[in-house]
């Protein structure tokens, strides 16, 4: 059988095994993950009067979520089951014996992993991100009967030109505010022109800032007027303030509209750390599936035991876990910069596991150079 697949059908021999091994592990890991969330909610579900209906779609939205949470250890699982049960059928010993080193196992799986990479970034910030948003819809609103539209946040400020704004209450589905204070500063930033106090705001993208009974203050002048309307050139729209809801995640924002509203925020003033950690951990979790393919090849140059492998494959599949939520969190308190902070897991995981492979490759390719060296002689 070796022999028929050195030619060029190794790679689809490969291929269609661990696309059989993705499936099932898929499946079973769904499973568990969809029964678990079951008897862990189904209380909550009956407790709201539910018909089986609403219950059957929440589900089904939240499977794209949990495929993509879950396939960084389906992959890593899947590659460690094919290449234990590989070895222990003497077909790697028999393919190495074929000229069919490890290094063509690295190449193959480094290439796969990645177009696995690509393909769960696209599919989790498209079907994922808004199955997420449809089940969180039904969890606020059906079971725990909270309307999104009436999330209030608290001490909100942020800068745009001239004015800095800082508001006691916005609330971002309404386009409204409360407890409105604006700063209008000079050129240079070196004086207070204005400051205007208002208890509502209106806002809107067309005609700015709407204050209500706003009062005037001028510094300079020591006088103050009252205005019934107190009309603001301030074009920052409150929708943007959805993504800090602290009762929603910021993750739960597609990648492109997470830099949209990075940005957006950014130019106002206010601090965005936790959204761009959030921005760089969607692309890190993405390529957590390559750090899965070079731990399960480091995983088989030390023990050929597909036992043994599962299970120091789940600790460092663990560790990598504990990694990317202590990055996640160091990035969004500032200890480190977004960009390390949501890398970290991949780097420290991946780094350790390549240095391994390394180890073993470059002995056997000086030792086959040298042969090849001796046999032309």
């Amino acid at each position: 059988m070796i022999k028929k697949l050195l030619p060029g059908n190794l790679a689809k021999y490969v291929l269609k095994q661990n696309m059989f091994l993705m499936i099932v592990c898929l499946g079973v890991g769904t499973g568990i993950y969809l029964l678990s969330d079951l008897f862990d909610r189904l209380d909550d579900f009956i407790g709201a009067g539910l018909g089986i209906g609403t219950i059957l779609r929440y589900f089904i939205v939240k499977m794209p979520l949990i495929f993509s949470q879950i396939l960084p250890a389906v992959f890593l699982l899947s590659m460690l089951v094919q290449l234990g049960v590989m070895a222990k059928d003497k077909e790697l010993l028999a393919l190495r014996t074929g000229g069919i080193s490890l290094g063509w196992f690295v190449r193959f799986f480094v290439i796969y992993s990645i177009f696995w990479s690509m393909g769960q970034l696209m599919f989790s910030q498209v079907i994922g991100v808004y199955g997420e948003q449809e089940a969180y819809r039904i969890w606020k609103e059906d079971v725990r009967k909270s309307q999104l539209d009436k999330r209030v946040l608290h001490n909100i400020w942020f800068r745009e030109g001239k004015y800095v704004v800082e508001a006691a209450e916005v609330m971002p589905f309404s386009n409204k505010a409360k407890g409105v204070t604006v700063y209008e500063f000079a050129e240079g930033d070196n004086q207070i022109l204005k400051v205007v106090t208002s208890e509502r705001a209106d806002v809107s993208e067309k005609y700015g800032w709407k204050l209500e009974d706003a009062v005037e203050l001028s510094p300079d002048s020591f006088s103050s007027n009252k205005h019934p309307i107190y009309t603001l050139p301030i074009k920052l729209n409150l929708g943007v303030f959805k993504a800090v809801d602290p009762g929603a995640d910021p993750a739960q924002l597609p990648l492109w509209q997470l830099s949209k509203v990075i940005n957006q925020l950014k130019s106002s003033g206010s601090d965005v750390e936790s959204l761009i950690t959030a921005w760089h951990s969607k692309w890190s979790y993405a390529f957590s599936l390559l750090t899965m393919a070079l731990v399960s090849l480091a995983l088989i140059t030390i023990s050929e035991n597909i036992y043994l492998n599962i299970g120091l494959g789940l600790a460092l599949t663990f560790t990598y876990y504990a990694f990317f939520m202590i990055g996640a969190s160091a990035g969004q308190s500032g200890v480190l910069p977004p960009i390390l902070a949501a890398w970290i897991g991949n780097i420290v995981i991946g780094v350790l596991a390549a240095l391994r492979i390394a180890w073993v490759l470059i002995p056997e390719s000086v030792g086959k150079y040298f042969g090849d060296q001796k046999r032309l002689k």
